[in-house]
């Protein structure tokens, strides 16, 4: 995965894929699925106020607006309206008929669905930073 805004979707439908097909022997991977959606979602919010904040800084410490500055908020509010649309087709799907949105005739098994989760997580602000607190 080279880590583009495509592949991290891929890689979140067949989680959600994953844990919907084992939701019959584990009652809880249902919750698991809401959690991930909403924590994706909250996530996009957050990523994106961060973002416009830091631009806004930027552009008042230089004391000119640049039309180039605009076109990279634009460019950062519509990948987020581009995840928050996905992950509110995600919401409405029932669980039930969310099987039927599977990305591949694959499936993934249980050490696919580990490899995944440890690789989104690495993607988080915490996971990333992790070095700067153990020195702190």
């Amino acid at each position: 995965v080279s880590g583009g805004e495509d592949e991290i979707q891929q890689l979140q439908k067949a989680l959600l894929d994953y844990l919907d097909e084992n939701t019959e022997t584990d009652a809880s991977l249902v919750f698991s699925r809401k959690f991930y959606v909403a924590q994706w979602f909250r996530d996009t919010t957050m990523e994106t106020e961060k973002a416009i904040k830091s631009q806004k800084d930027e552009d008042s410490s230089e004391g000119t607006h640049h039309a180039k500055d605009v076109e990279t908020t634009g460019q950062i509010m519509h990948r987020a309206e581009n995840r928050k649309t996905f992950l509110r087709s995600i919401i409405k799907t029932a669980p039930s008929q969310f099987s039927t949105l599977k990305m591949n005739s694959d499936t993934v098994d249980y050490e696919d669905a580990c490899l995944i989760v440890r690789y989104l997580a690495s993607m988080r602000p915490f996971a990333q930073s992790f070095d700067i607190y153990l020195t702190q």
